[in-house]
């Protein structure tokens, strides 16, 4: 089984589990398993897969709950859900209307394990629980030349004890400069983030922009996602935790398919 199964987490702390690009598991001092935007494609070829074996059999993980941030194919993946569902026959699968109709429509997932989410609605997850917030807004940012997205992105803040986890899902490029963007965030005083960024993308914020968004928000520690898994998507985040100044927040780097307990 996963080394999550069988890890105590000690009250008042949480683990998490980075897989790769923006795939996480989180587990709670009750035992509830929590995976985030699962993406364990079988099919890895050399010139598009940095790893040529996916970082999980997903039959070895029961999981209670998977929070998708939107319906892109890293991120919404009916291969590894049909897999998670075989696995976990009492799983739930909730996200954007995009993510829920691309299930309904490519995967044998039972329509009465899912459910739609929305910006500013909360769900709970046994003790967990997720509020979801935008992490780009759906009028795009017309005045830089953004243009809407194409598909609803949100991303996830979680209360689990005494720890609030925030995962950006993919976050506009300025997502620091965006008032509306930080305050639904930062009002559930997130501890640690997890954040999409990359240092010539221009989807994402660039490194300074995750270092402004990381410090608007008001995180403790912020970790980067979104990488370690495409050839031509990668980073090293070594450059983007030297970004950061001393007085914080603190870069926070969890190797490829390993977790932590926060705090530890």
């Amino acid at each position: 089984m996963h080394p999550l199964v069988n890890l105590n987490v000690p009250k008042g702390a949480v683990a998490i589990h980075w897989f790769e690009q923006s795939t996480f598991a989180v587990k709670d001092s009750q035992g509830t398993i929590l995976q985030i935007d699962p993406y364990y494609p079988h099919e890895r070829p050399a010139d598009r897969f940095i790893h040529a074996e996916p970082p999980l059999d997903e039959s070895q993980l029961p999981t209670d709950y998977v929070l998708l941030t939107h319906s892109h194919g890293d991120h919404t993946c009916p291969e590894s859900i049909d897999r998670i569902w075989q696995a976990s026959p009492s799983v739930k699968f909730i996200g954007p209307i995009e993510s829920i109709e691309k299930i309904a429509s490519e995967t044998d997932v039972a329509a009465d394990h899912t459910a739609t989410i929305e910006a500013s609605e909360s769900v709970t997850l046994n003790a967990m629980t997720a509020c979801a917030v935008y992490a780009k807004p759906p009028d795009g940012h017309p005045q830089a030349d953004i243009s809407p997205p194409d598909v609803t992105h949100l991303g996830y803040v979680i209360k689990a004890d005494a720890v609030t986890v925030y995962f950006s899902g993919d976050p506009i490029n300025n997502f620091a400069e965006h008032e509306a963007l930080i305050k639904a965030v930062a009002e559930h005083s997130p501890d640690i983030g997890f954040l999409t960024n990359h240092p010539k993308e221009g989807e994402f914020p660039f490194f300074d922009g995750s270092v402004k968004m990381a410090q608007r928000i008001g995180l403790t520690h912020a970790a980067p996602s979104h990488y370690a898994c495409f050839v031509k998507r990668d980073y090293h985040p070594t450059e983007w935790a030297a970004q950061f100044p001393a007085d914080g927040p603190k870069p926070l780097i969890i190797p490829r398919n390993s977790h932590i307990i926060y705090p530890s």
